[in-house]
């Protein structure tokens, strides 16, 4: 059997353990709300933490800023975090939306999704240099079985000017969409190219063709209800893969109490996005 399309993989997971998304975000006030030192060390161990009770997690996404902003000390906690999720069979989306052209680039894929020890399964990724400055990313993607989100409609304030402009006869973002939805019309089974949709936008694009899953962040801190998924921009139930971070880890730092969180959050969008 040849490798698997990380389409099919993320299809898999959620098939197995439900349809959600868990953040790590361990910003230096989270760290001190559980107890821990905001340097790398309370790093460390709220990164443990979280592998241990995101083991039956489908796919968890680290938030690389949190990590860099500890330079040398924090990229090797989450490259620990990384290879520690995966050896417990949990899909990792990086989540360092990463956007330039040509060789740079082609670099920071080799560095999410190549060899390095950042590789992930996939990676977040901003189009906002235009849709075409992403080739060396989703190229080498497509080469080694791995997954991209593209940003297309966030739901931050400073937003709308740019995504929701109208070129060509539709918005930024629909365009980002369409290309996407291109891409993967021509995939071998579920597309491995995702797009990024606030569950807080008030005006999502047309999401009926995508093709691919659309990673849905905004549940619970930042005013997002399971209730809200239900038809976001037409797009099937099953490729909606609601993102949840904070209002999993305020449960922290007790394990048993981060895997109830993510049970009942869970629960909640596996009933919606199967009706």
């Amino acid at each position: 059997m040849g490798p698997v399309s990380f389409g099919a993989r993320l299809q898999a997971a959620t098939a197995a353990r439900g349809p959600l998304c868990v953040g790590i975000d361990p910003h230096p006030e989270l760290l001190r709300s559980w107890g821990l030192e905001a340097d790398s060390d309370g790093l460390a161990r709220f990164s443990d933490v979280c592998v241990e009770a995101f083991r039956e997690v489908a796919i968890v996404k680290p938030q690389v800023a949190f990590f860099e902003t500890y330079g040398a000390a924090g990229y090797s906690v989450l490259e620990q975090t990384i290879a520690g999720l995966r050896e417990a069979g949990v899909l990792v989306l990086s989540d360092a939306k990463r956007g330039d052209i040509g060789s740079t680039m082609a670099a920071y894929a080799q560095a999410w999704l190549g060899s390095s020890p950042l590789s992930s399964d996939a990676v977040t990724a901003s189009p906002y240099l235009g849709f075409g400055s992403l080739s060396p990313l989703l190229d080498l993607a497509h080469e080694r079985e791995r997954g991209v989100f593209v940003l297309a409609a966030t739901s931050n304030p400073e937003a709308p000017p740019v995504q929701r402009a109208h070129a060509s006869g539709s918005t930024v973002a629909q365009s980002m969409v369409d290309q996407v939805a291109a891409l993967n019309a021509a995939a071998d089974g579920p597309g491995s190219v995702g797009v990024v949709v606030g569950v807080t936008v008030t005006d999502p694009p047309d999401l009926s063709s995508i093709g691919g899953p659309v990673l849905v962040p905004g549940l619970g801190a930042q005013g997002g209800r399971p209730e809200d998924l239900r038809g976001l921009g037409g797009a099937p139930g099953r490729l909606l893969l609601p993102a949840v971070s904070r209002e999993v880890l305020r449960a922290g730092p007790d394990v048993a109490a981060l895997r109830a969180a993510v049970d009942r959050l869970r629960d909640s969008v596996a009933y919606l996005l199967a009706e």
